[in-house]
């Protein structure tokens, strides 16, 4: 039997396309070391979370002609109306660019500590593996959500807040 080439390249788009479906779990916005934004320190690592704009669809009635009413109140004729919809931007893009721990600082033993601070937040659930997982990540998203950076990737204050990284020693007054 003769497996013609067009059946072969319909059977791997079909895999190409299962394979990118199955891997979107977690916002395609997130990216992980990012090159800095101007005016960024050198040696400083950077993860930036791109949030869409949201648009909503709206209805309104417009007024096309006003009712018209006789001298006594009543109505002699009815106001005419027209639908109009329209696409509006209720939320803006948003680009937020935040520090990181560099790569060099996420070794297994640092994610190990990371998920012991996130469990006992109660905020993390899976084993202690040292792997930047999809659980640890979410956990990641739950602690730093609240301070306004939505994403599974480390910020360098979160990780500060949650005693993993040193703060930076404030200048002593001479």
């Amino acid at each position: 039997m003769q497996i013609s080439p067009r059946f072969v390249a319909a059977l791997i788009a079909l895999a190409v396309l299962s394979a990118c479906q199955s891997t979107q779990a977690e916002p395609p916005a997130t990216r992980l070391f990012q090159p800095a934004p101007p005016g960024a320190p050198p040696g400083t690592c950077w993860g930036k979370t791109e949030t869409p704009a949201l648009i909503e669809t709206v209805t309104e009635q417009v007024i096309v002609q006003p009712a018209e009413t006789g001298a006594d109140g009543a109505v002699v004729s009815p106001a005419v109306y027209r639908t109009e919809t329209r696409q509006q931007i209720v939320r803006e893009r948003r680009e937020t660019w935040f520090e990181t721990p560099c790569p060099e600082v996420l070794t297994p033993e640092f994610v190990a500590s990371l998920q012991r601070a996130l469990a006992a937040r109660d905020l993390y659930r899976g084993a202690e593996s040292g792997e930047m997982d999809r659980a640890t990540r979410a956990a990641i998203r739950r602690y730093q959500s609240p301070d306004g950076v939505d994403s599974g990737i480390l910020s360098l204050e979160a990780a500060r807040r949650l005693g993993l990284v040193a703060m930076a020693r404030a200048p002593d007054p001479a």
